[in-house]
């Protein structure tokens, strides 16, 4: 074949395993056959419509089988898929629409309105209905389009937590890389049964669960939207071996009436990743008798840094683990020299799975990686003596009181320990004496009291006394947070900071 990425992927699977499902989408399912053919005819009628190689085509709507079809369909023609993030503003899509250039956007029914006003932006829209009809009539002729490793397969917008989201274009290659270290790290088998709940507009979603399972030959399941009680439900029902959430929807699935007569035996491996993970929500799993691994990444590396493996995942709760297969991380200081293990600093990575840039942006690219390929994450963390990383926080959100610094992340670690807590944020407020100082917002369990100096006193004793938040609040509402589970501090800092 000519095509060399992954648009060449359904063919290689259809002529290697064909009558393996695939996919499960609502009670409907693909054979790697059948999902071969529904991708050709997705790519006829993207050309029809005008779509060529280096064209960007998108995809706005839930985890549904659509979006696979028209991940592979673009590559089998050497286009660019991106995939939207479902719960932003129709400003923000427009803005992402035209910053990459996209002339096809497909979409489901519950999107029609916004997809509406994004026709301003884009020259075709595509609901599911006018999708079908057009891959009736569409032809299941093999396209062999020339593509090389290096183009890029997906550009995926980051979070956007500051300022406009900047696209990491992936290349086809970072796609591979990152599925061969992902099979190594995880030991993905044939028979995989991977259920996808969290959206596949995000990076771990798509290329840390879907991916490796496709390209292993194995099923994956996929839920609209996440629901812990139908993850439950689904995971006895297909008896799923694998699955992938942030620490929030791990915490929900724990917190809900049916975990503790549920019936998981069929699970495998869970990995978390996406936000620093609480230690409790990791013994919480394992109480249960179930492999819990940690992973750690960004978009940009799509997301390949570190993982901690099964070996490893009791002995070394709470850390990220140790640089993927294929991939080399550094922890440095400001000088950009390594640092000894326990000293905190900024994580790099390298490795044939990072990104050659964002798109379009030649300067945010230069910003992002040094001149020798190294990204810089703006994540602190620390190495242990035997080379095992422990993420602290962002950079940005470091609180220096009174000359010390004071990760959030491990304060929130300690905070979550206590029993009457369901989630809880920290961030950092002016103060006269010492500069800056810590404020814990909490969100308690239902059912539960809870009074700022008893979770204070919890904390004496587990965390340095500088540490300690200085203030306490209590918030009513769930905390804000990214569709990748990362919290907001930015909003946290305007509705419970100092103004």
């Amino acid at each position: 074949m000519r095509n060399q990425g992954i648009g060449s992927w359904t063919a290689r699977r259809a002529r290697m395993s064909p009558d393996r499902l695939a996919v499960v989408d609502d009670g409907r399912e693909w054979t790697y056959e059948q999902l071969h053919r529904r991708s050709t005819r997705t790519a006829h009628a993207l050309a029809k419509l005008g779509v060529g190689n280096g064209d960007r085509v998108a995809y706005l709507g839930p985890n549904h089988a659509n979006l696979l079809e028209t991940l592979f369909g673009a590559g089998m023609l050497g286009a660019i898929f991106i995939p939207l993030n479902a719960r932003l503003a129709p400003a923000e899509l427009a803005y992402i629409l035209g910053d990459s250039g996209a002339s096809v956007l497909v979409h489901s029914p519950a999107h029609a309105e916004t997809a509406e006003a994004l026709g301003k932006v884009v020259s075709k829209t595509v609901d599911f209905d006018t999708y079908e009809e057009l891959l009736a009539d569409a032809s299941e002729d093999p396209i062999d389009e020339p593509v090389d490793q290096e183009d890029i397969a997906v550009i995926m917008y980051t979070s956007g937590t500051t300022g406009h989201p900047k696209g990491a274009a992936l290349s086809h290659a970072n796609v591979h890389w990152n599925s061969f270290n992902l099979l190594i790290d995880v030991d993905l088998a044939g028979d995989e049964v991977t259920l996808v709940n969290a959206p596949m507009f995000h990076v771990a979603a798509l290329n840390q669960t879907v991916l490796p399972t496709l390209l292993k030959g194995g099923t994956v399941v996929l839920m609209p939207a996440f629901n812990p009680v139908r993850t439950l439900e689904l995971i006895k029902e297909r008896r799923a071996t694998y699955l992938f959430g942030v620490p929030a929807m791990f915490q929900a699935i724990a917190a809900t009436p049916g975990w503790a007569e549920a019936d998981l035996s069929s699970v495998r491996t869970l990995i978390c990743g996406g936000a620093p993970v609480p230690e409790q929500v990791i013994t919480t799993y394992q109480a249960r008798g179930l492999t819990f691994l940690q992973g750690y990444g960004l978009t940009e590396s799509a997301p390949s840094g570190l993982f901690l493996r099964a070996k490893e995942s009791t002995r070394k709760v709470g850390s990220a683990g140790t640089p993927c297969f294929f991939t080399d991380v550094k922890v440095v200081g400001p000088d950009g020299d390594e640092l000894p293990p326990g000293e905190p600093g900024e994580v790099l990575i390298h490795g044939p799975n990072v990104m050659p840039g964002y798109w379009e942006k030649p300067a945010e690219t230069a910003k992002a990686l040094s001149e020798d390929g190294w990204l810089r994450t703006g994540d602190v963390a620390v190495t242990d003596e035997e080379g095992f990383l422990y993420i602290r926080d962002r950079i940005k959100d470091l609180i220096i009181s009174g000359g010390e610094n004071v990760y959030p992340a491990e304060v929130e670690d300690a905070i979550h320990k206590h029993p009457a807590v369901a989630d809880c944020a920290v961030i950092g407020v002016k103060n006269e004496r010492w500069g800056e100082v810590g404020r814990a917002v909490v969100v308690v369990r239902d059912g539960e009291q809870l009074e700022p100096a008893e979770l204070t006193e919890f904390l004496a004793g587990r965390i340095a006394k500088y540490k300690v938040p200085a203030s306490v609040v209590f918030a009513d509402s769930p905390l804000p947070r990214t569709a990748s589970g990362k919290l907001l501090k930015t909003s946290l800092r305007a509705t419970y900071g100092d103004g």
